[in-house]
Parts: structure tokens; sequence; C-alpha cells
């Protein structure tokens, strides 16, 4: 839905309530600046008027040196009042604008996290990126110029124009009548220069997400000798930004080009109307010279505007797209009255649990019963899509139902905050993500500000502390990005040491060991088994060999659980279990 200005600076504004004496000092700062630029004139005024009287003989000549000096003096003073005033206004204002920049910075990636994963099912991370960089450092100069660009151009229009209309008020509603020119000029190419830099903003992203997309599979790239590809999809990206900037760039070039023609009209104007004023003793020298520098004073002001107008678009742009983000509620919430989920012994409890991942698609899940006592081992075998990965999903509430409950203990898992909820389960899946820094602070994450004692025991009771020590810095080795520089085996038992420190009553196994060689799934496999033992376990599984000694084998399928027992019960049976044992067992 397209914002309006006002809508969109409004939801702005409160971002300055933590700062409104900088932003306070900083206009007072304008505002002494502008009182130096506008009293030149008056100098000038009198000192041209005094030497006048000079010719004359009116006053005599030591009087005339004291007044020169005296005026210099004054400038001289209020100059070092300008720079002082100009020094806050370029560091601390725009140090406000950082401060602000950093704000929403911080809200907007709070947000984010409240984020269901429905969201990052159809969003990329590439664009995410880019709005909470290049698009707030837009919004950072804009939070800085913008109250303040237009505080001292309207105090300096406002009192030029009244200085104006003291000196000659005919000749000023003459030169006031070109204005109209220059917000003319500005409507026309404002939506213009709006639409071409949000369209260069989302292209931004667009290009972020098909680096990050390259970079991050480059082994794949590589291996498929596909660089060229990469290349053209990339150059194909690149060409359309260009095109994108082109016609942001022709339009700005229309919107400058035009006001300096509004500017060389508005010369013209008082240059010849004025010479016609002095010609007919309308006006005398001295205050045709003031008039003059007061209209360049006045057409500086508009020009800074006009200038502005480009800054504002952008910082628009970026409040627009930050308020995009921000407007998107989070699909799952913590209720006003929910509790803190404590002492969980692990039963968990499917009623009549139906769930689509979105409108227009099929139910994954249709009216599922399950119960599962506390510290049961329960596997999940089935074809794909049958829905094993999501209703382990559930339980965490990465997604939300759309019928029936799921409880914990007997509590609804939406009667719970999602912290304590999901502090209670611990989840190893098949793509361990390792976060770039070294050993111990990726096993620390399973428990913040853990000891080095409960790392090394965690570790331990993963089988990872042998290998650990073996690599070159031990436990502060560097993983690189994604863990790049750690085996397959090796990512995986340090995701199962962070899970032994966080040491949830609930566990998600979802195919951990389907992606490691024949030695790695050993050692591996040895490492879950320690952790299961006492807890409430759901281990989705490929390798039908891995869950022989679970309590409870469930045969999901698109149909739901159509079969479930333990391993020697099912093969018994001779069905869909007994059949997918016996094409493992073949392959």
């Amino acid at each position: 839905m397209k914002k309006s200005k006002i809508g969109l600076l409004k939801r702005f504004l409160p971002y300055y309530k933590k700062y409104k004496w900088i932003l306070f000092l900083d206009l007072l700062c304008a505002s002494l600046t502008t009182v130096c630029e506008i009293t030149l004139p008056l100098i000038i005024k009198q000192i041209t008027s005094e030497a006048e009287n000079l010719g004359l003989e009116k006053i005599l000549r030591d009087d005339f040196i004291k007044l020169v000096i005296g005026c210099g003096l004054i400038y001289i003073v209020l100059r070092i009042i300008d720079t002082c005033a100009n020094f806050y206004m370029a560091s601390v204002g725009h140090i406000m604008g950082t401060k602000i920049e950093t704000d929403m910075r911080h809200d907007l990636f709070a947000h984010l996290n409240k984020l269901s994963f429905s969201y990052y099912d159809n969003t990329k991370v590439g664009t995410l990126m880019s709005r909470m960089t290049s698009d707030l450092f837009d919004v950072t100069e804009f939070a800085h110029h913008c109250p303040e660009e237009y505080f001292i151009s309207s105090i300096k229009i406002i009192c030029t124009f009244i200085i104006l209309c003291f000196i000659n008020l005919p000749l000023t509603l003459i030169v006031f009548a070109t204005i109209p020119l220059f917000v003319l000029s500005l409507v026309f190419f404002r939506k213009r220069m709006k639409r071409a830099f949000k369209e260069s903003r989302e292209q931004t992203g667009i290009i972020n997400s098909q680096i990050e997309d390259s970079l991050l599979g480059v082994r794949v790239v590589k291996s498929f000798a596909n660089e060229d590809v990469e290349q053209e999809k990339f150059d194909k990206g690149n060409k359309r930004f260009l095109n994108i900037k082109k016609s942001a760039y022709y339009a700005m070039g229309g919107f400058q080009s035009s006001t300096r023609l509004c500017d060389g009209i508005m010369y013209i104007v008082v240059v010849v109307a004025g010479g016609l004023f002095l010609a007919y003793g309308k006006i005398n020298v001295s205050e045709y010279l003031m008039y003059i520098l007061y209209v360049s004073t006045l057409l500086t002001s508009v020009r800074r505007i006009v200038e502005f107008t480009e800054q504002f678009q952008r910082g628009i742009t970026g409040i627009e797209r930050f308020t995009e983000i921000m407007d998107i509620e989070p699909e799952i919430t913590d209720k006003k009255e929910a509790k803190i989920l404590k002492n969980v012994e692990g039963r968990v409890e499917f009623s009549g649990v139906t769930f689509k991942y979105n409108d227009e698609g099929k139910d994954v899940l249709t009216n599922l019963n399950l119960n599962v006592n506390a510290g049961e081992s329960i596997a999940l075998v089935g074809p794909s899509g049958g829905g094993k990965t999501t209703l382990c999903s559930l339980i965490p509430r990465f997604y939300e139902i759309n019928e029936g409950e799921i409880k914990i203990d007997g509590t609804n898992i939406k009667d719970v905050t999602l912290t304590s909820l999901r502090e209670n389960i611990g989840v190893v899946a098949q793509d361990v993500y390792l976060f770039s820094g070294s050993v111990r602070e990726n096993i620390a994450y399973g428990k913040q500000n853990a000891s080095d004692e409960e790392i090394i025991e965690a570790s331990k009771l993963a089988g990872a502390h042998d290998f650990i020590m073996s690599l070159p810095n031990g436990y502060d080795t560097y993983v690189g990005e994604r863990g790049v520089k750690l085996s397959g085996g090796q990512k995986q038992r340090i995701s199962i040491a962070r899970v032994f420190l966080k040491n949830p009553p609930i566990l998600v196994l979802d195919e951990a060991t389907s992606a490691l060689d024949n030695e790695s799934e050993r050692l591996v496999q040895k490492s879950l088994e320690t952790l299961a033992k006492g807890r409430t376990t759901f281990t989705i599984a490929h390798r039908l060999t891995t869950i022989k000694g679970a309590d409870r084998i469930l045969v999901l399928t698109e149909n739901g659980i159509e079969e479930q027992g333990s391993h020697k019960e099912l093969l018994e049976k001779g069905g869909i279990y007994a059949d997918l044992y016996k094409l493992y067992s073949a392959d």
C-alpha cells in the first residue's frame, strides 16, 4: 500500500525524542549561522550609505573609518560564532543522525528476529541486508539535514522577504512572482525521482542476493565450472541497476537544470526591474546593492532546498522501505498472559493438528493425533513430503498450526512464552550452521556465559573433545564462514555439543547423519545416542538402521500416521515400513 510522506514522517519523528536537546542545539546553531549570513548585506548597506554622505561631506572621514572598523569587528565576531555553530552542526548533528540510524537498525533487526520461518521462506537475505545498510545510511543523512536545511532555508526566505519588502515592496512582489516556477519544476520531477530511487534500492537488494548466492555457493559454481553462468546472471542484474540509475539521474538532471533556469530568470528580473526603479528614483544605489545581495541569499536558500530534494527523496524512500518491514506482523507471538514453561518432563501431545504452509497450498498434516510419553524415543520415517520435518518444526512453534493443539506436559504451547518453549527443545539438523568465529563460541551458543569446564564437558559427551584438541588452536580455532574449515562430521559433533550444553528435555534429530560418510556417521550416531538418553526424542531418519532401537517408529505419509510400533513389530506386520526396510537393506 502506498504511504504518504506525512504518514512516513510521523512514523519517523519519534526517533528524534531521545535526541531532542541535540536537535534543539543544532537548530539554534542553524539560526546563528543564518543571522551571520543575513547581517552582511546590512553591514554593506550601512557602509555604502555612509560613504555617500562622506562624499557629500556630511560626516567626517575619521568617523567613517571608525564605522568601517566597527562593522569589520562585528562581522569577525559573527564569523567566529558562525564557525563554532557550523562545527557543532557538522559533527554533533551528523552523530545524531548516525545514532538515529543505529536505533532504527536495532529496531529492524529485533523485528526481523520476531518474524517466523514462513517470512524467511519467501524473502531473500540479500534484500534484507540492503535495507539494513544502504537504506538506513540515507536515513542518517535525512535525519540530520532535513530539519536543519528546511529550518535554515525557511528563516532565510522569510527574513529576506520581510527585509526586501521594507526596501521596496513593488520590486519584491515582482521578484517573488517567479517563485512558482521553482514549485512547478519541483512537483514535475519529484515523482520521477522518488520512483527511480525506490527502484534503485530494490535492485540493490536483488544484486546483494545474487552476490550472496554466488559467493556462498562458490564451491558448487566451481565444481560445475559455471563461473560464466554466474557472471552472466550478475551482469544482467547489474545492467538493470545501471538503467535504473540512469533514469534517476536524468530526472535529477532535469530537475537541477530547470531550477538553474529559474535562477537566471529571477536574476534578470532583479537586474532589469531594479535598474528601472533606480532610473526613476524609486530606489537608491546602496538599497539596490543590498537588494541584489539579499536576492542572492534568497536564491541560495531556494537552491539548497532544491538540491536537498534529492537527499530528501532518498531518505523518504529509505524510511518507506524500513516501515514496509516493520509493518509486517509476526505470525507467531506470545499471548499477553503467556506463562513460562518450567520443570518440563517431556510429554508431547498432538490433538487434531492440521497444518499447511500457505492458504493456497494443500494440507501437509491433517487431523493428526499423537501422544508421546516423557523420555520416549520416537522415530519418523516415510516418503519425502509426508510431513516428518513439518511435524517436528511445529513443536517449537517455528510455524503456527491451522487447527488443533499441541501440548507439552498437558500445557498448550500457545499458552507459554516462545523463549521458554524453545529453551526446552534442542534441535540437531542435517544442515549444520556454524557461525563465523571460534569452536568455543559456537559451542557456547547453546548456553550463554557457559564456563570453559561446561563447554569441555559438553564436547566430551558429544565425542568432539579429542578432535577439537587436535586443531591448531584447540577450542580457539577459527571455523571459517559457516564452518567451512571443518569436516561434516566435525561440524555435526560441535552442533551436538551445543545441544548438550543447552541440556533440553525434548530433542529433535532431523536426519542428523544422512549427509555423513560411514565413519563420521558411526561417531555422530554414538554421540546422538548419548544425547538422547533420558530425553523425549523425535528422530527423522533416512538410514533406517539408525532407528532400530527407537521405542516407537511412526510411518508418516500424505495420509497421516499409517503405521506405528517398534522395529520388530513393524517388520512382522509386513506393511509400508517393512517394504521401506527391505528396499534400504537391498540398497
